[in-house]
């Protein structure tokens, strides 16, 4: 697809997440809290690609995506690509990586796990990258990803 054939138009500054797969644009939408945002953004759905038929993107004028930010779309979205733009042009292109420990990003699904009840950091490890399924440290129970287990910063 060339520039002409753009559905999304380019932003000047800002953080263009892509490749996430069909319908999860709202979701990575929810989990970044970005209604608070008050600059454009742009959420494509069921956009055309050459790579994967299909896909999501999300453009977010002026914000630069922290590392938390991005492990929480790599647990949602693990193929998807986060490119930072400057000036009409991508500086720096990074696909996500779900790291092996995860804190404070998620709750456990164990309603008698210590960490829904004491003030302790909630800790995860990858258990398995293919099904993205998280270890608790607490209780060792295994959790799976989902937009009620993801913490939300207000």
């Amino acid at each position: 697809m060339n520039k002409d054939e753009l559905k999304i138009k380019t932003i000047k500054d800002g953080t263009v997440v892509d490749h996430l797969p069909a319908y999860t644009a709202l979701k990575v939408f929810e989990i970044l809290n970005l209604q608070k945002h008050i600059r454009t953004i742009t959420i494509g759905i069921c956009v055309p690609s050459s790579k994967m038929g299909i896909k999501d993107i999300l453009k977010i004028e002026d914000k630069e995506l922290s590392k938390e930010e991005a492990d929480k779309i790599a647990l949602i979205a693990p193929y998807a690509t986060i490119n930072i733009i400057e000036n009409f042009a991508v500086i720096n292109k990074n696909k996500v990586e779900i790291p092996d420990k995860i804190v404070n990003l998620m709750k456990c699904i164990n309603p008698n796990c210590i960490s829904n009840h004491e003030p302790a950091d909630s800790i995860f490890y990858l258990a398995d990258k293919k099904d993205i399924l998280l270890r608790c440290h607490y209780c060792e129970r295994i959790n799976g990803v989902n937009s009620e287990s993801l913490m939300h910063k207000s």
